[in-house]
This record gives structure tokens, C-alpha cells and sequence, in this order.
């Protein structure tokens, strides 16, 4: 098991995907410096007060290893922080640790077993939708996010699109591949079909 600080927010942060965070509330200020002078790690897990309530460490929810890549102190004690998502975990036991801020023993949480064949294959398919989208309905004007589909697919696209957490959580949750192509494919092609989408997808990486 992985002792954890743990960041609650309502956003969802997926592996390999950055994040600019503006950390603000007092506890969490602790949290980061904490971080800041140890394996700058804490893990990002998504929670919406509005929807779910007060947080709650004993439902055992999934989130990912947040890790700090730049640290900008402000002149009031807030901070501007750029981190990296590394794996997911899985939240076991929440610890009563004295801190301000939210601490929990995790597990990590990997993909089921399935069959590789045929991924790759699998994988460029999603990657040529994800592609007709930026083409024909967002009408991208700056070069195509570029996507390996020889590493893990799914998430690299997702981070690259805007919407709903709920949703993006559920995918963050799906531990094979294949599912989480699925998922993505049908929204894909949901917006094709439909001709528009919300906030368009962006790259993520700037640029």
C-alpha cells in the first residue's frame, strides 16, 4: 500500500495528462509544500461536493497520482502548481493523521488482463475518429495532438477532450482498453453525428 495526501476536486486527472492547479484553501497549501519538499506527489481524485456531499474516504474511490513538475509561490501564500498524472489508485483506508488536509492508504489500481492482439490495429481506429472530429466539427486549425498507439490509447485521448467528469470518471474507472475505446468511439461518433460539441477538444499540450 501507498500512504497518500489526497486532493478532492471536481475535475478528473488522467495518466500522462498535465494539469495547472491553483491551490488556494489553507490545508491544501500545506498539502503542496508538504509535497513540494517530499516525492512531490499527492493523488487527484475527482469529487463534487454539489453532486456527492461532504468527501468521504471509505467509498473506495479511484483516482490518480498527481505529480508537481513546476511550483510558482504567490506573495499571499497561494500557489500556481503544474502537475503530471502518473497511475491510478484505488483508496482503501483513510488515515487519521493529524494533518489538515486529507490522508489515505491506496492501492494501485491496474488494467484486467485481456487479449493484445489486435490492440494496435484497435487503437488507430479510435485514433482516426478522434481525428475526423478535430477535422470536421471542432475544425482544428493547429497540428493534431499526436497519439501513440503503441502506449495506452484511451487516456490519451480523453485528456484531450471536454466534458462532463462524471463521465470522464467512469472511463477513468474502466480497466481494460478495449472498454474504454468503446466508450470513447460512441462519443465520437455522437458528435459527428450531431454536428457540434460543447467546448471543443484542445490540446491539451499547447500550442
Amino acid at each position: 500500500m501507498m500512504r497518500l495526501p489526497l486532493f478532492p476536486i471536481p475535475v478528473v486527472l488522467f495518466p500522462g495528462a498535465p494539469m495547472p492547479l491553483h491551490i488556494f484553501e489553507p490545508r491544501y497549501r500545506q498539502m503542496v509544500a508538504h509535497a513540494v519538499e517530499g516525492n512531490e506527489q499527492f493523488g487527484l481524485i475527482y469529487h463534487d461536493p454539489d453532486r456527492h456531499g461532504p468527501f468521504s474516504m471509505e467509498n473506495g474511490g479511484v483516482g490518480c497520482v498527481a505529480r508537481i513538475l513546476k511550483f510558482q509561490p504567490l506573495p499571499d501564500g497561494r500557489s500556481l502548481i503544474l502537475c503530471r498524472g502518473l497511475e491510478r489508485f484505488r483508496i482503501e483506508d483513510g488515515i487519521e493523521s493529524g494533518t489538515a488536509y486529507f490522508e489515505a492508504l491506496t492501492q494501485p489500481y491496474d488494467d484486467e488482463k485481456e487479449d493484445k492482439r489486435g490492440l494496435v490495429p484497435r487503437r488507430r481506429r479510435s485514433i482516426d475518429l478522434f481525428y475526423r472530429v478535430l477535422d470536421e466539427v471542432v475544425r482544428y486549425k493547429q497540428p493534431f495532438p499526436e497519439i501513440d498507439p503503441y502506449a495506452e490509447t484511451g487516456f490519451q485521448i480523453a485528456q484531450a477532450i471536454r466534458i462532463d467528469p462524471a463521465w470522464q470518471q467512469e472511463l477513468l474507472e474502466t480497466r481494460r482498453e478495449r472498454e474504454r475505446l468503446s466508450l470513447l468511439d460512441d462519443l465520437l461518433r455522437a458528435v459527428l453525428d450531431s454536428g457540434s460539441v460543447g467546448d471543443p477538444p484542445q490540446n491539451p499540450f499547447g500550442g
